[in-house]
């Protein structure tokens, strides 16, 4: 099979094969630099301590935690994944911290989820929006569960445009991470599947494009880490 094959079926299946190291690895391949951007993302979101957050391809639940624990906090997080297995760690993260209760994490796929139209204050994306197979469908799902005026926050995988710094992430990013990847998850396509589908993803400015024709404004694109990720903002339009 191809592989940047997007089917839903193929993506979940390849996380939960690598669930249980999955956040491991996050924090190992990004040197713990990626709490330092979850936490970006929720701050650009200006929260009040009132709202409700729809967090889409939730994973094992670290942004969703990230929005309920932020000062001021998001009053209700609903995570939506299609994988299980990321979905059943994240659900033990939220028994440890005790967050149950304010938490949601639903089975579901970030085109269709199970959310009214208009209810929520908030949405965001972490990592996420790149394997999902319609990127426009996903964009057109973020702003009808959008209230007017709600805000997005969506983290990407970026390429650094400087030259030297340009070629030293591109040899660590196709040579370095998918070995490390492949040893720590035992998994051999999951981490070859990564630098894949950052290379085919939209370019920061595309993606910017695509965000403003599917009714979204005041869309900026923020480099974070010399562009390694893009931290994307902007509100639902009238």
């Amino acid at each position: 099979m191809p592989i940047l094959s997007k089917s839903p079926h193929r993506i979940a299946a390849m996380f939960d094969a690598i669930a249980g190291r999955y956040d491991l690895l996050n924090h190992l391949l990004s040197a713990g630099i990626d709490r330092r951007w979850r936490r970006q993302a929720i701050r650009s979101l200006a929260l009040a301590g009132g709202e409700r957050v729809l967090d889409l391809c939730t994973g094992t639940a670290d942004l969703a935690i990230a929005a309920r624990t932020a000062r001021p906090a998001a009053a209700r997080v609903v995570g939506v994944d299609f994988a299980p297995a990321m979905l059943r760690v994240g659900y033990e993260k939220l028994r440890r911290e005790k967050l149950q209760g304010s938490i949601a994490l639903v089975r579901g796929d970030a085109t269709r989820t199970p959310i009214a139209d208009a209810s929520v204050d908030a949405v965001t994306v972490a990592f996420g929006i790149r394997n999902v197979d319609d990127v426009d469908a996903a964009c057109d799902e973020i702003r009808r569960a959008l209230k007017p005026a709600g805000r997005f926050a969506i983290l990407e995988f970026g390429v650094p445009t400087r030259p030297g710094l340009r070629a030293a992430y591109l040899w660590y990013f196709k040579r370095i991470l998918p070995r490390i990847g492949r040893l720590v998850s035992r998994h051999r396509a999951a981490y070859a599947y990564l630098p894949a589908s950052v290379n085919a993803f939209a370019s920061p400015e595309a993606f910017v494009t695509i965000l403003r024709q599917r009714g979204f404004v005041d869309v900026a694109a923020v480099p974070l880490t010399f562009g390694i990720v893009f931290l994307y903002t902007g509100k639902r339009g009238s």
